[in-house]
């Protein structure tokens, strides 16, 4: 069985840890954080939990490094979120740094792992990991679309007064107010969701999707973690499984709709080595108009990204 290593004791990573644990699809989940205390008490936590819901996955805490030795699969969640007064390129650098070194120090004990970037913002933060870890863009991919489908197929779900289990749906392009869910590909049991409900309310489900992470800052004051984590979660559970699953993850294009050198959201399959291929749908014009926007978009944070000097 897998040993797992989640990157972060805060909200969303310590979810990671307790999903995954309770999932008991790996043997050994092991949670890093610069606050020792913080990830062993959260680890400690998560196993006594153990007994309550059936499970064998041990959780560890540590801060050191050397205990994620031979990690097969690596979320990254740290970073610091952004606070008042900060810019994004203030953001940007300092997140940078964080996954640079995180990764670099990853790999000093884990020889060729899958890595997981969930760190924001997540289309740089994933870039910054691939450049750091050296290793094949199938095995550094970030995770976003994922929890913005769930978003999204939440609200249908609550609009169409339907279970979330029946929703399928297709989401590409940044995380953010820039990403192009495609109702083309919204499906509810295999019924096209623009059968089911009115043009104007699935454009306002859409555009609160958009918003689905400044609508939860806004209600609680910071980022949301329950969903994010289980998002991190089933991720590594695919792959652990080999399932070959389709989701939509941060990936690196290298020529597929049009676009090169560039981690953006797509479709992909996802197994036991990582990114198992990259499906490329059949885009009409106004989808590639809104891809390319999206794309131009996060080409522009990339190009920030890499005029600074992180080595300093």
């Amino acid at each position: 069985m897998a040993k797992v290593t989640v990157v972060g004791a805060g909200n969303v990573g310590a979810t990671v840890a307790n999903v995954l644990s309770f999932g008991d699809v790996v043997k050994e989940v092991v949670l890093l954080d610069i606050k020792g205390d913080l990830a062993r008490g959260k680890a400690l936590d998560t196993w006594q939990q153990a007994p309550i819901n059936h499970y064998s996955t041990y959780c560890v805490g540590t801060e050191d490094y050397a205990e994620t030795r031979g990690s097969d699969i690596v979320v990254i969640t740290a970073g610091i979120p952004r606070k008042p007064g900060m810019s994004r390129d203030d953001l940007i650098s300092t997140n940078a740094k964080i996954v640079n070194q995180v990764t670099t120090n990853i790999l000093k004990y884990s020889d060729n792992p899958i890595l997981i970037v969930v760190s924001n913002p997540l289309d740089v933060m994933t870039y910054a990991a691939y450049e750091a870890a050296g290793l094949d863009a199938s095995r550094v991919f970030g995770m976003a679309g994922i929890l913005d489908t769930a978003r999204y197929r939440a609200f249908l779900a609550t609009e169409l007064g339907v279970s979330p289990k029946d929703i399928q749906a297709v989401l590409m392009g940044g995380h953010g107010d820039t990403m192009v869910p495609l109702p083309r590909y919204t499906t509810v049991a295999g019924i096209p969701v623009t059968e089911l409900i009115e043009l104007d309310k699935l454009d306002a489900i859409i555009d609160r999707t958009k918003k689905g992470g400044g609508e939860l800052v806004k209600l609680m004051g910071t980022s949301a973690w329950y969903a994010p984590g289980a998002a991190a979660a089933q991720m590594v559970e695919t792959i652990v499984r080999d399932e070959n699953r389709i989701f939509p993850c941060c990936v690196k294009l290298t020529g597929q709709y049009g676009l090169k050198d560039l981690f953006i959201g797509a479709p992909v399959k996802l197994g036991k080595e990582g990114i198992a291929e990259i499906i490329e749908l059949e885009l009409n014009e106004g989808e590639m108009e809104l891809l390319n926007t999206s794309a131009k978009h996060v080409r522009e944070v990339i190009d920030v990204y890499k005029k600074m000097d992180l080595k300093s």
